[in-house]
């Protein structure tokens, strides 16, 4: 299985969260599904399909050399991250404007672990 579903609540509103591993960013990314301001999704948990394309922003988690430096009261520069893809029958099509080592490449999404 490549995607799994897990229910949420936000008041009176009920939705999914579509998780997946990120083969770029090597972490799970989770498109809202099953909602009016969410993702389409084609319930294909063997070869997903999302639409439109999944864009993440953020700052790359520090190391614990990091963390010790930090506690020193040393200044870390965070250091931005994007992952822009296109997820399509199980397959990950990362743009050029990813900052990982997969940007304009396309591969299959992995299995998630039980």
């Amino acid at each position: 299985m490549k995607v799994r579903l897990r229910r949420c609540k936000d008041g009176d509103q009920e939705y999914d969260l579509a998780w997946f591993m990120c083969p770029g960013c090597n972490e799970h990314h989770a498109p809202k599904v099953h909602s009016p301001h969410g993702w389409g999704y084609n319930d294909n948990p063997e070869k997903p399909t999302f639409t439109p394309s999944i864009l993440v922003r953020g700052t790359k988690r520090i190391t614990d050399d990091e963390a010790e430096m930090i506690m020193r009261g040393d200044h870390i520069e965070p250091v931005p991250f994007i992952c822009h893809s296109f997820v399509t029958d199980g397959k990950i099509q990362f743009l050029n404007d990813c900052t990982h080592s997969l940007a304009g490449q396309t591969v299959e999404l992995p299995e998630i672990a039980d």
